[in-house]
């Protein structure tokens, strides 16, 4: 699924990755024999994944822990070669382009860092500048820019050992950023980050993003980075592709109840989640016709609310509202969309 009329900056076409590994039997003969005669197997962690992404889109690309997801990442970079299908970074192959590709990709992965452990920040990014060839002017321009946008001012002269994780992760997203690319792959940036730093982080891609038409792939378990920055979001299970498209469309795919809550009154005694509301009386409005079934599953009386569960997809919110009429005088409404993390979970389980 690629942008209209836009460029495409990353494909994969049919891409599978294949792992041999040996099977350790118990016991110490066992081991004996593995090292004599190795019995092995394939274990597939991607499986004919394909897809496009056009210049500009910022996509979220997730799914649980085994499921492939950095597996893709590192074809796409050219760190791992594919076992079969074909992949492409702006029109050049990572496996046998890898130079031509470095130079026009950034990647972070957020449980390792490219910068030097012992130098000071700034002495990392000099080094990478040297790397890249960037130009001094194109550097002092990238330092004036990204020591504001990212507050790197603090610490640019403080040893990468002594860095706050949040600290790293700025520095490191910044490392990546130096040589301009055109894409940037981010596998976990996010993680381990308290609220405070993953705010930061996603304000400043969503700048890079917006302001600069870098093309992002981010790779996350954190179901608030897809929310506020992915317009678009593939999942992925057990090395296959299981779902391309955008967030709403997803969670319409799932359809997962919506909840109505509702602040009565008064609550008659007895009310208990469980209890079904029947069809709609036939004198009701034309909006509120047909069958309107939902479920009450939950109860306050202390705050005089009742939670309703209905689908979406045969059931309108007019309609509950109408056969709700009998729990009593309505004072309040709101309605409580599934979120993502809930739609996941669904997707996967299927």
């Amino acid at each position: 699924m690629s942008s209209m009329g836009a460029a495409t900056a990353v494909m994969a076409d049919g891409l599978r990755k294949v792992y041999c590994v040996g099977v350790r039997k118990p016991g110490l003969w066992g081991s004996v024999r593995q090292l004599v005669a190795g019995e092995t197997r394939d274990v597939i962690a991607v499986d004919g994944v394909s897809f496009d992404i056009s210049q500009g889109e910022f996509v979220g690309y997730i799914g649980p822990n085994g499921a492939g997801k950095s597996t893709t990442v590192k074809m796409l970079t050219g760190i791992l070669h594919p076992t079969s299908g074909h992949v492409e970074v702006n029109g050049l192959s990572p496996a046998h382009a890898r130079q031509q590709v470095a130079q026009q990709i950034g990647v972070v992965f957020g449980q390792r860092t490219q910068l030097w452990w012992d130098l000071p920040t700034i002495d990392s990014f000099e080094i990478l500048a040297a790397m890249y060839d960037v130009a001094p002017a194109d550097y002092r321009r990238f330092m004036s820019e990204f020591t504001d946008m990212l507050g790197l001012g603090e610490f640019l002269d403080t040893p990468v050992r002594r860095l706050s994780l949040g600290q790293r992760m700025r520095a490191d997203i910044a490392a990546a950023l130096i040589h301009a690319p055109r894409v940037l792959f981010l596998d976990e940036p996010t993680i381990g980050l308290d609220v405070m730093a993953k705010a930061q982080v996603r304000g400043f891609l969503t700048r890079v993003n917006r302001d600069r038409g870098v093309t992002i792939l981010l790779t996350t378990h954190d179901m608030r980075d897809i929310e506020e920055l992915c317009e678009r979001v593939m999942v992925i299970n057990h090395g296959k592709l299981m779902f391309d498209g955008n967030l709403e469309s997803l969670i319409a795919s799932a359809g997962l109840p919506t909840t109505m809550r509702l602040r009565l009154s008064s609550i008659a005694p007895g009310l208990a989640a469980g209890q079904v509301l029947g069809k709609t009386p036939g004198d009701a409005p034309e909006c509120a016709k047909e069958e309107a079934l939902c479920v009450i599953t939950a109860v306050d009386y202390s705050a005089r609310a009742v939670d309703l569960a209905f689908d979406r997809r045969k059931t309108s919110a007019p309609q509950v509202l109408w056969a709700a009429r009998e729990l009593g005088e309505v004072r309040d409404v709101s309605l409580i969309e599934a979120g993502m993390e809930e739609t996941v979970k669904w997707l996967l389980a299927q």
